[in-house]
C-alpha cells in the first residue's frame, strides 16, 4: 500500500510513525506533504518517508490520502487535491469538525472516511472514532481500520453525527485528565509538598488507578467504595466533591464540548 499524508503536524506524524513501526507501509511508499520548508527539512533529516512541499501528480500513485491539515487550511488544500485525486483513491480525514459530505463536495470525490483520534495516538495508545461514506467498501474500511489501530484502538460509528460526541469525550478527553492531574498537584503543593514530589505522587496514583480499572473485576462504584471507608479521609473528600457538584460540572463541560463540535461541523 502507498500512503500520502497531507499535513505533517503531531497527529499526521503519529500516524506515519505508527504505520512504519508495524511495517504497514515502507518508507519509500509513505509520501509526506508538508508546506512549511523548515518543517519539511526537519522531516527529511528524520527520514520518516518521502517528503515533498506541494500537492501534485506524485499523489496519483497513492492508494490512501490522509488529510491531517488544520480545518482552516482545508479549503486551499482541497482545491489543489481536487485537480490530482484519482477515482479509486481512498481519503481518510482526521481534521476536526469537517463532515464527510463537505469533504466529498470540496474534493468532488465519494470515497471518504472521517476519523477523530486523540493525542495519545502519538504513543500508540490513542482511541479513534471513525465513520464512512456509503461508497466505501467493507474491504476498504477494514484496511483503514487496521491502519488506525496502529495508533491504539478504534471504534466504528455508523452514525457520523456521533463523531461530535467522540470529539467531546475522547478527542478532548486528555485535556480533562490533565486538568484533574494539575488540580491534584496544586492541592499537594498547598499541603506543603514541593511540586516535583506532588507530581510524582499524583502521576503514579493515576497510573496505578488506571491499571486497577483495567484489571479489577469490580465496578467503578465498588472501586470507589473500596478506598472510601466510613468516616475516613476519602469520604471527606468525596463529600466536598458532591457539595460542589463536581461530577455534574464535568459532565456539563463535556456536553458543552459536544455542542461546540456540532456547531463546527454545521458551520
Amino acid at each position: 500500500m502507498k500512503i500520502a499524508i497531507v499535513g505533517c503536524g503531531n497527529m499526521g506524524m503519529a500516524f506515519a510513525k505508527s504505520f512504519l513501526q508495524y511495517n504497514l507501509v515502507k518508507k519509500e511508499n509513505l509520501l509526506l506533504i508538508e508546506k512549511s520548508a523548515d518543517r519539511a527539512k526537519t522531516l527529511r533529516t528524520e527520514k520518516t518517508g518521502v517528503v515533498v512541499e506541494t500537492i501534485g501528480e506524485h499523489l496519483s500513485h497513492c492508494d490512501l490520502l490522509i488529510l491531517a491539515v488544520k480545518p482552516q487550511d482545508f479549503a486551499s488544500v482541497a482545491e489543489a487535491l481536487r485537480a490530482v485525486i484519482k477515482p479509486a483513491q481512498l481519503v481518510l480525514s482526521i481534521m476536526a469538525g469537517i463532515p464527510i459530505v463537505k469533504i466529498q463536495e470540496r474534493l468532488n470525490h465519494p470515497l471518504v472516511i472521517r476519523a477523530m483520534p486523540n493525542t495519545p495516538a502519538m504513543l500508540g495508545m490513542g482511541i479513534t472514532g471513525f465513520s464512512s461514506a456509503k461508497d466505501v467498501s467493507f474491504s476498504q474500511l477494514l484496511k483503514v481500520e487496521n491502519l488506525i489501530n496502529a495508533t491504539g484502538r478504534s471504534v466504528f460509528l455508523e452514525d457520523e453525527s456521533m463523531l461530535d460526541a467522540v470529539t467531546a469525550l475522547s478527542g478532548s478527553g486528555p485535556a480533562y485528565f490533565y486538568y484533574l492531574v494539575k488540580a491534584m498537584i496544586e492541592a499537594g503543593q498547598k499541603m506543603g509538598f514541593e511540586e516535583s514530589m506532588a507530581t510524582q505522587l499524583v502521576k503514579q496514583t493515576m497510573l496505578g488507578s488506571f491499571h486497577l480499572i483495567n484489571n479489577a473485576d469490580q465496578s467503578l462504584d465498588e472501586l470507589i467504595t473500596a478506598v472510601a471507608s466510613k468516616g475516613g479521609t476519602t469520604e471527606a473528600a468525596l463529600r466536598q466533591f458532591e457539595t460542589g457538584d463536581l461530577a455534574l460540572t464535568l459532565q456539563n463541560g463535556i456536553l458543552a464540548a459536544q455542542r461546540r463540535a456540532k456547531e463546527l461541523s454545521e458551520g
